[in-house]
């Protein structure tokens, strides 16, 4: 949890050390008439209780009672839940007011959420197959204690699939977080469980997480290129404002995230609202360098005020460098929220990236670079046909080629199909 930036939980109370709570609350429950005791059981009374079933939406009689263990036929609706089990032989007990026993499955989590959030608090969240018996006989068994109960927002998640079927140890179709992780940057997990709402279920493939892998390798490199070229000027005052183009962007990225975020969480609007922004990033780079490298020229040809007059109506390198902070500063603060910016540097978290990239493709820095100089020489000789098929194997191995000025470059990729 720690590798995928999950902030832990203030507490994590344990059942065993609010025992007291649970029979304090299930005495509650009986003094207000919604449950009754019977041969050390003491079982909560639905009939009693009218709003049972509100937050499933059920009907009592879709209920399946027995469908898991069988109906004991001493309780007065078949519906009923245990608050408290009579102790087997054998079994774990504590001392009740019912005899030696132990909680039922729902009562501990009533308990323990009055104890640190009070009676009434802002989010619940679960799996989706919880809804129905655990938190409805949660909120019941609440309510029917204290009536001012409340949670303000369940939020239930959907299940992870493995290539669309659904996990599970017996199909042997069932991974680990480290099982993935040892293949992929934790923020490319991150990513690929953020491009699913958290309502639905999540559809796990080698695909979908090379996407994520590659999207985030995007986001870093550019979020990297943009710091070189402004490290020289942070420390600079200006009274340069953004060009209105860029800040209109932010200025508009800003109220759809905040209305995205607001709207239930919907993280994959969010994840695709950054396109815009990464372009405009990479598009001012561009343009910045040329600009610069315009401007040296003319300062070595010395050119006439006359000629450079004509450039007073486009933008200036100060706008640039001014359009690429306040787009920096829009995504990383953005994507810190998302808990996507990588503890470590950016470079670092680049070399991670295309580390697992190797990793993937079963290659060595070393076995890469002799294949990058196995094909330099192809090209060399003409023998383009080689050239082309050692590009076209690393890029089904999830490695693009990029040939520049100084050499062949490499950065991970979506692997390509034959």
């Amino acid at each position: 949890m720690a590798e995928l930036q999950c902030l832990p939980p203030t507490c994590e109370p344990r059942v065993t050390d609010h025992i007291e709570h649970i029979i304090e609350l299930i005495t509650k429950i009986m003094e207000n008439g919604k449950a009754y005791a019977m041969e050390g059981d003491v079982y909560f009374s639905v009939d009693s209780f009218p709003e049972y079933l509100s937050l499933s939406g059920r009907k009592l009689d879709h209920n399946l009672a027995g469908s898991r263990v069988a109906v004991d036929t001493r309780k007065r609706n078949p519906a009923d839940f245990a608050l408290w089990k009579a102790a087997k032989e054998g079994e774990p007990y504590w001392e009740s007011p019912w005899g030696h026993g132990r909680p039922g499955w729902h009562i501990e989590c009533s308990a323990m959420s009055a104890h640190y959030l009070g009676h009434v608090f802002d989010i619940h969240g679960g799996g989706k197959d919880l809804i129905f018996p655990h938190h409805e006989n949660e909120l019941a068994q609440s309510r029917a204690a204290y009536p001012e109960s409340e949670v303000k927002c369940w939020m239930h998640n959907g299940f992870v699939n493995k290539d669309d079927q659904k996990m599970s140890k017996s199909d042997k179709n069932f991974f680990t977080i480290r099982d993935i992780i040892d293949l992929y940057h934790p923020m490319a997990l991150r990513f690929f469980l953020m491009r699913t709402h958290y309502r639905s279920d999540v559809n796990h493939s080698d695909k979908a997480l090379e996407i994520a892998s590659d999207r985030v390798y995007y986001i870093y490199q550019t979020l990297y290129d943009c710091g070189e070229v402004l490290s020289p000027y942070r420390e600079e005052n200006t009274s340069v404002l953004v060009p209105a183009e860029e800040q209109d962007m932010v200025n508009k990225h800003h109220s759809e995230f905040l209305d995205s975020m607001a709207d239930d969480l919907r993280t994959t609007d969010v994840l695709d609202g950054f396109t815009d922004l990464l372009k405009a990033i990479n598009s001012n780079l561009n343009d910045f360098k040329k600009l610069q490298q315009k401007l040296e020229q003319q300062k070595k040809k010395q050119q006439r005020p006359k000629q450079q007059k004509q450039q007073q109506a486009q933008k200036q390198p100060e706008d640039y460098i001014q359009a690429m902070f306040a787009l920096e500063t829009e995504i990383k603060t953005k994507i810190t929220i998302l808990g996507l910016m990588p503890s470590s540097s950016l470079a670092e978290a680049l070399k991670q990236l295309k580390d697992k990239a190797l990793k993937r493709a079963g290659l060595t820095e070393e076995l890469l670079q002799e294949q990058i100089e196995q094909r330099a020489v192809a090209r060399k000789n003409k023998q383009f046909e080689v050239s082309d098929q050692i590009r076209k194997q690393l890029g089904r191995q999830g490695i693009a080629l990029m040939d520049e000025p100084t050499g062949t470059v490499w950065r991970p990729c979506e692997p390509e199909t034959e």
